[in-house]
Formats: C-alpha cells, structure tokens, sequence
C-alpha cells in the first residue's frame, strides 16, 4: 500500500504533464471517465479527456514559457483505493514583463485501479482576490 509521499508524487506527476504538454503522461495518470469543474473556462462540468488533450498539447497553461508550481496547505484523504488531495495550486510563469501568479484552490480526486493510480474527478475555485 502507497504512503502519502507516494501519493504526492503521483499528483506532482500528473500535475507537471498539464504543465509541461505532456499528453502521453497525463493520459496514464487520468481516467477516461474524468469529470471536472474549471470555473475560469466554462461554469459547467466537463467530462472526458479530449478538451484536456487539445488544451495540454497546446500548452494552454504556460504556452511554453518557464514555470513554476507550488502546492500550498495540501492535504491528503485517504479511504482504501480512493485519494482526496485538496490544496491551493500557486503557478508562476515567466512573461515578458516579469512574473505571473495565479492561484486556484483544487480538488483532485484519484482511484486506484489495477494499472495504477488515476485522478476521475477535479473541482477547481478562485483562491480569492
């Protein structure tokens, strides 16, 4: 059985392949069956991969620049095959006129299956003004 450094690495993981476009990596730490909210892109659920696929292969998140990401007040729930990571996701990207933050408060939800860990459902919020 995973402990939660495992765990943690598993999100660091499938949270780098959205930020660095790499589909193949996302694919393998996402299930099909993904639901999401992303209130920045549309005020209703999404479901499935092919939104993501179209959005990580263009590196919509840092189109490409130099980035940095930082998990603030994580938290891991753990019920049998079933993870619950709650935290505030701070993302910096390099610009033209110096850096960029962003911070959103995420959900992600993952199940262990038999070919690994999966996350099926994410719930994104503004993390404040």
């Amino acid at each position: 059985m995973e402990g939660d450094a495992e765990l943690w690495g598993f999100l660091e993981r499938h949270l780098a392949s959205i930020y660095q476009g790499d589909w193949a990596t996302y694919e393998a730490t996402t299930h099909p069956d993904l639901s999401l909210y992303e209130w920045f892109v549309i005020p209703h659920r999404l479901d499935g991969l092919a939104f993501h696929r179209f959005m990580i292969e263009h590196n919509w998140a840092t189109l490409g620049r130099p980035y940095r990401l930082d998990l603030v007040e994580k938290r891991l729930q753990r019920y049998g095959d079933v993870a619950i990571f709650s935290y505030t996701l701070l993302l910096t990207v390099e610009e033209e006129g110096g850096l960029r933050h962003r911070a959103v408060n995420e959900s992600r939800v993952a199940v262990r299956f038999p070919e690994g860990w999966k996350v099926v459902h994410v719930h994104k919020s503004p993390a404040g003004g």
